[in-house]
């Protein structure tokens, strides 16, 4: 039987480790998890890494996309934040099956 949920999950969490494949979108991420809850605005992202405003408008698309981030508007000033609930949920994803084949019994060494 084909675990349907768990095949979905799959997906998401291949989406989202996809558009953290890009070298500048994970320090991009990396640079709002740092900044913690209360985000970074899109020039503080721009500055801190260096980049043209469209090209940061490219990644963070992507990563808004992907669930990872998120944008709200504080009057004149756009704030990124990273998606602390998403980047667990796929920290736990990447976890989850941790060392589950690995025998649990006594190691060959103690048995002889």
């Amino acid at each position: 039987m084909v675990d349907h949920a768990r095949g979905m999950e799959t997906i998401i969490a291949a989406s989202r480790l996809e558009a953290l494949g890009n070298p500048t979108r994970l320090s991009l991420y990396r640079a709002l998890v740092r900044a913690g809850h209360g985000g970074l605005s899109v020039g503080d992202c721009q500055s801190r890494l260096g980049i043209a405003q469209s090209t940061l408008s490219f990644h963070l698309k992507t990563l808004i996309v992907a669930g990872l981030v998120s944008q709200e508007r504080q009057g004149r000033t756009l704030v990124c934040r990273a998606n602390f609930e998403v980047m667990s949920g796929l920290v736990d994803f990447l976890v989850a099956e941790c060392c589950r084949d690995e025998c649990c019994g006594t190691s060959d060494a103690s048995a002889a």
